[in-house]
């Protein structure tokens, strides 16, 4: 493999040639361009080299491939929606959002999907719909954020309580390595990861090294390593561990394509209960409301998100869903839990129960329940504007979502 440049020593206008003829898609090193791709949905800046915008995953490997003869960084992009300055950088940037989007397949009998990186999750989501099934995470970007982003980043969202964050969602992957090497990745049992190694070349180079990282720091893995719910800010070294498979794939996922780009996912689906409730609950303030959260839990919500007043003094400053906000119950902390069943009358009877057991404990807890899904939609919105809402507050500071 070629030694990366600095990113100031690198030839990008041969790159950018080389490139143009090489691929069928868009090949972009203007500044203009250059100056889009520079920012996420954060405060952050990183002006890349050029940006090229694959057709196919022939585009992506040639790409690839140039990139490492010229020396360049590479990084993948879809909607552009992180926070944190996630696809930002002074490197080769590739889009798959505009073309390399494809939702190839859906599967209701595995309850599996596979689909390009550049796929929308509400695209694969209304896709499974279709046959009674959903993919459970699910952020507040779901109208437009792609499924390799979400891969990238371990996403989770307000139905994660249903069906888990992104890694557990994640059956295998095709991706290909920094040295080119394509390689379909997923869970491996010993005598699959025997038969790996047996057969040599570079797929058992790989493999070996991550056993034996794995062997080398499983003590202090299972030890240290903290079991928090969502990891991001790290790699998902558990899930290389023996008794979890030796999950290549899932051990890929939130590592922000620092290891491999990914082609292609299989993903798994879940049911998607077609009846649906949604409880509101009102407390004295957003602490009150984390409190009562392990309560909630034991009523098997399918979603639940939280929100103060600070949001809602925000919207009502700028004008934004003001009937909305009159459909809030009192309080200055909110709860929205969504239960699911498969008829309304089992979704609205264990929404009644949750509000009777929220309202019966000690403090004032008030409630609104709404089975009618325009009605639930709307109260949605406010969540879901929560970023636009507090960034830009007539007579107020400038504020940056990225702080999150």
């Amino acid at each position: 493999m070629e030694r990366l440049q600095r990113p100031r020593d690198v030839d990008a206008r041969g790159l950018e040639s080389a490139l143009a003829r090489a691929i069928r898609g868009e090949v972009r090193f203007d500044a203009g361009s250059r100056a889009l791709y520079s920012t996420d949905s954060s405060n952050y800046r990183q002006v890349p080299i050029g940006v090229v915008i694959p057709r196919d995953r022939d585009d992506v490997l040639e790409t690839l491939a140039l990139c490492r003869r010229f020396g360049a960084p590479i990084l993948g992009r879809g909607a552009g929606t992180s926070l944190a300055g996630q696809c930002c950088n002074v490197a080769v940037v590739l889009d798959t959002s505009k073309y390399f989007h494809r939702i190839l397949e859906v599967d209701p009998a595995s309850k599996t999907a596979r689909v390009e990186p550049g796929a929308v999750l509400d695209d694969l989501r209304d896709a499974a719909e279709r046959h009674g099934l959903t993919f459970g995470p699910d952020p507040a970007t779901h109208a437009y954020c792609t499924l390799g982003g979400m891969i990238g980043n371990n996403s989770c969202g307000v139905h994660s309580v249903m069906a888990g964050k992104t890694d557990d969602n994640v059956e295998e992957l095709e991706v290909v390595a920094g040295d080119g090497t394509l390689l379909t990745i997923g869970r491996t049992s010993e005598a699959d990861l025997a038969r790996i190694l047996s057969e040599g070349g570079r797929r058992a180079e790989i493999y070996a090294s991550l056993r034996d990282l794995r062997d080398r720091y499983a003590p202090l893995i299972r030890s240290r390593y903290p079991p928090i719910p969502r990891r991001v800010s790290g790699y998902n070294l558990p899930h290389l561990l023996p008794e979890n498979g030796f999950d290549v794939a899932r051990a890929l996922v939130g590592s922000e394509g620092t290891c491999a780009f990914v082609l292609e996912a299989k993903l798994r689906l879940v049911w998607s209960p077609p009846a649906r409730v949604l409880v509101v609950l009102g407390y004295s303030d957003v602490f009150a409301a984390a409190d009562a959260v392990p309560e909630i839990l034991d009523h098997r919500p399918i979603g639940l998100e939280g929100f103060d007043d600070g949001l809602v003094s925000d919207m009502e400053r700028i004008g934004l869903f003001p009937e909305n906000r009159r459909l809030l119950p009192d309080g200055r902390g909110w709860l929205l839990v969504e239960m699911g069943a498969a008829e309304p009358a089992e979704a609205l009877a264990a929404a009644e129960r949750l509000v009777k057991s929220a309202t019966s404990r000690a403090g004032r807890v008030s409630a609104r329940i709404f089975d009618r899904r325009e009605e639930a939609a709307r109260i949605w919105q406010i969540r879901q504007a929560a970023l636009g809402a507090t960034a830009h507050v007539p007579g107020s500071a400038l504020t940056w979502e990225g702080w999150e």
